[in-house]
């Protein structure tokens, strides 16, 4: 049974990369989550401290491919991080292996992430992000493992490890 999920999620996870590239592009980037933040910068200044796609995913809500992340194999003790601007956001010890080709996570850290809907692709979907800087981190759905049955669906690209 659990592999017939993992297959189904794979099958599912690339299909909607696949659909959501070329609608990202088509659009236009949106931009991080609405609100005031404790940490707030402008968009030189972000672009300054982060990546070229560090910066697409987390101040434009855009979306790494899956399978590309180092993170994905990343099983030492430790705390995920964003980052943009260093927030705790999970513990290693809630990372699992969803089969999505993105890291996965049944909990966040308390008070780590915050979360809003995003309507962006024609239905409507759990957005997470930063508590501090309001980057973009992914997706929560609720077919995740015990104890929480959630599955928060980070792009590795928006996450440092901090081993412990």
């Amino acid at each position: 049974m659990f592999s017939t999920t993992v297959e189904r999620r794979r099958f599912l996870a690339l299909l909607a990369a696949g659909a959501a590239m070329p609608l990202a592009s088509a659009c236009g980037a949106k931009t991080a989550a609405k609100g005031s933040f404790p940490i707030q910068k402008s968009e030189a200044e972000w672009r300054r401290v982060l990546s070229a796609e560090q910066f697409y995913i987390l101040r434009q809500e855009g979306t790494e491919r899956p399978y590309t992340s180092p993170l994905l194999k990343e099983h030492r003790k430790g705390t995920f991080v964003c980052a943009a601007d260093g927030t705790a956001l999970f513990a290693s010890s809630t990372k699992f292996e969803s089969g999505t080709g993105w890291p996965s996570f049944f909990r966040p850290i308390a008070k780590g992430v915050g979360t809003s809907t995003d309507r962006s692709l024609g239905m409507a979907r759990t957005e997470v992000h930063c508590s501090q800087c309001g980057g973009h981190l992914g997706h929560v759905f609720d077919d995740g493992p015990a104890p929480t049955g959630l599955r928060y669906c980070i792009n590795g690209d928006a996450l440092k490890f901090r081993p412990a």
